[in-house]
């Protein structure tokens, strides 16, 4: 039997506040457990919470950023359960009365056609605690408690991991587009419950789903979906029965376990909660965020493929940050467009994966870096050692060249007399060459410039080395 998999997910975003949703407590991450604590958020008796009027901003940003409506009236509801990391004992959440329903965003397909993925709602809530597990014990670190999220839930639209990994990547970019959050994953600001179940292909009939909580990278969201439906597939192929459940993805194990049965809305006991007033949106102040829309990743690749000549690809790497787009944009302005996308998608991205440091380059000296080797002053092999120096944050270009003695050699005689020695020297690679063996060019091209300490003109060492081969 073939089987249709069926998938939805609820997103939970950290909003890049500077304080919590309802007290004045930080939101910075790494700092020690416990110190960003007090007794609003930690639930003390008699506290009453105040609304950070940042949270419903950036959450309409989000909203409209996704094509929902915007609900003029909504409200916060308490959802009531305990856990350690819950100290309240309910978490402040939206259920009846949401801000956001009914959006959409569309994906593009390995196949280059697009799907849209709906929206169910975007509701507003606080985060919980933080439970760590070390030495046999379970600590508690309440410095996450009252941090704002926004849940976003999406009808069960995709299909496949590789349909949910664009879904999220285009929610990812939008959002750090906005500036609403910074999406890192690694840091718990982005993080999916993944709702999965499976049925016989073309039936309408949906299946049993079970949901994985806070997953929070890529690669694992997708072997999850890939364990998961197969396990499922599994059960219902000899006969059994998936259960509604919560489970737990361990990434290490490449496994999921069950945590609990899956509760429902009831489960939870929602009231509206007392102490907040309800919330709501006039149209002035929609349309003004309206306006504030950025210019998205996807319509900026088209603008730079028209405006700078790039390639689709290319410009979707380059837009699909947004501190990356603007350094391409402000240097692209001073300098060669498509020497500065060459250098950004080649050294600029091996630095990054290698290095795990962030880009420091300055648009200005990123230009007369990309001016230096589009004059010749500097060959490539060199210029990797200033792109280095401006990766870094510098900022004195021809200072840098000249201390390192980097200056590109365009002297036909000197680079005549080294290709000179080098034929003599290796009598042996010449003979090969001239009996027909390409890669014997090729070494003699890199003992050239070996002897020229790098600093040799590619082209003149290639037309230099070929008239003397003849």
């Amino acid at each position: 039997m073939t089987w249709d998999i069926v998938i939805g997910l609820e997103i939970h975003v950290e909003l890049a506040t500077n304080s919590k949703i309802f007290c004045g407590c930080s939101t910075a991450f790494g700092s020690q457990p416990n110190t960003q604590c007090c007794p609003v958020c930690i639930g003390m008796p008699g506290t009453l919470p105040v609304l950070n009027e940042k949270v419903p901003e950036y959450a309409v940003k989000a909203g409209l950023a996704f094509n929902c409506e915007i609900a003029r009236n909504n409200r916060f509801d308490r959802k009531n359960y305990f856990y350690p990391d819950l100290p309240k004992a309910y978490q402040v959440s939206q259920l009846h009365l949401p801000f956001c329903r009914n959006g959409y965003i569309e994906i593009a397909l390995p196949s280059g056609e697009t799907k849209q993925i709906r929206i169910h709602e975007i509701h507003m809530e606080e985060d919980a605690g933080k439970l760590i597990h070390a030495d046999d014990k379970t600590y508690l670190d309440y410095n996450r408690c009252g941090v704002p999220l926004i849940e976003i839930v999406t009808e069960p639209d995709m299909s496949c991991a590789e349909e949910v990994i664009a879904f999220l990547t285009s929610i990812k970019s939008m959002l750090e587009y906005l500036e609403v959050s910074d999406c890192q994953m690694q840091e718990g600001s982005l993080r999916a419950d993944v709702n999965l179940s499976v049925k016989p292909e073309g039936s309408g009939e949906l299946g049993v789903r079970t949901e994985m909580k806070n997953i929070n990278s890529f690669k694992a969201i997708e072997r999850a979906i890939q364990y998961e439906s197969q396990r499922q597939i599994g059960v219902l192929t000899k006969g059994g029965e998936v259960f509604q459940e919560t489970r737990r993805w361990d990434d290490n194990a490449g496994e999921s376990f069950v945590m609990r049965s899956k509760e429902n809305a009831p489960d939870y006991r929602y009231f509206p909660d007392p102490d907040i007033p309800p919330v709501s949106f006039d149209d002035d102040f929609i349309a003004r965020l309206k306006d504030r829309q950025p210019e998205f990743a996807d319509a900026k690749a088209a603008r730079f493929v028209k405006e700078y000549g790039l390639s689709p690809k290319d410009a979707a790497v380059i837009t699909a940050d947004k501190k990356i787009a603007q350094l391409y944009e402000d240097t692209a302005k001073l300098a060669s467009p498509k020497e500065t996308a060459a250098w950004m998608l080649g050294e600029m991205m091996y630095l990054i994966s290698t290095t795990a440091e962030k880009p420091k380059l300055a648009p200005r000296a990123f230009a007369d870096f990309i001016s230096a080797v589009t004059d010749g002053r500097v060959n490539r092999t060199a210029g990797k050692q200033v792109f280095e120096y401006v990766f870094g944050g510098g900022e004195d270009v021809a200072g840098f060249i000249e201390r390192r003695g980097l200056f590109q050699i365009n002297d036909d005689a000197s680079i005549a007399a080294v290709v000179d020695k080098m034929l003599d020297e290796n009598e042996s690679a010449a003979q090969e060459y001239k009996s027909g063996k390409e890669k014997a060019f090729a070494f003699l091209v890199g003992q050239t410039m070996k002897e020229l300490k790098g600093k040799g003109n590619p082209a003149l060492v290639n037309s230099i080395l070929k008239q003397r081969l003849k």
